[in-house]
């Protein structure tokens, strides 16, 4: 199942220039990131059965995948990958080879961004910027806070009436 590669590389764990075998399964995904060293993120859609709905769903699978330097793998492409020895403790696949580039992907992943940027605006604008589970006193504050605001918006209600009659 291995395609020769011209290009070398020096690296141990390269399925065409070093030592690693590879065995298993084999999947065709595309690449999401290659931010790591050496490694990728790669994802692929399945079809799973909903026997009770008797109606099919879609599920996503990602891997983490090592990436030989001779194979240059990049976000967005279309890549083989197949199962091999464990390289690390979330390593077990290997990229064989790039097989192009998936269409729409950049747009598939500006708007994940701009979802993310879109959270991200809620949480300041609703003041939930809290990432830990808040203390007593920051309860009490926030509390405070409410209360607060919400004696404003009474006397500017009070007041509306009373310029209104």
């Amino acid at each position: 199942m291995k395609k020769k590669i011209s290009e070398k590389c020096n690296d141990e764990n390269c399925p065409f220039h070093g030592n690693l075998k590879t065995r298993g399964r084999s999947f065709v995904g595309t690449v999401i990131s290659t931010k790591m060293q050496k490694t990728a993120i790669v994802e692929w859609v399945g079809w799973y059965y909903l026997a009770k709905y008797e109606r099919y769903a879609k599920r996503k699978s990602k891997v983490k995948v090592h990436s030989p330097d001779c194979i240059n793998a990049k976000s967005g492409n279309l890549v083989k990958i197949m199962e091999c020895r464990p390289l690390s403790k979330t390593k077990k696949f290997v990229i064989l080879e790039v097989l192009g580039q998936e269409k729409g992907f950049k747009e598939r992943m500006e708007a994940r961004d701009e979802a993310k940027v879109i959270k991200k605006e809620e949480k300041k604008l609703y003041g939930l910027d809290i990432v830990n589970e808040p203390s007593k006193e920051e309860l009490k504050k926030q509390s405070e806070k409410i209360e607060k605001i919400k004696k404003e918006d009474k006397k500017k209600q009070e007041e509306e009436e009373d310029a209104t009659s």
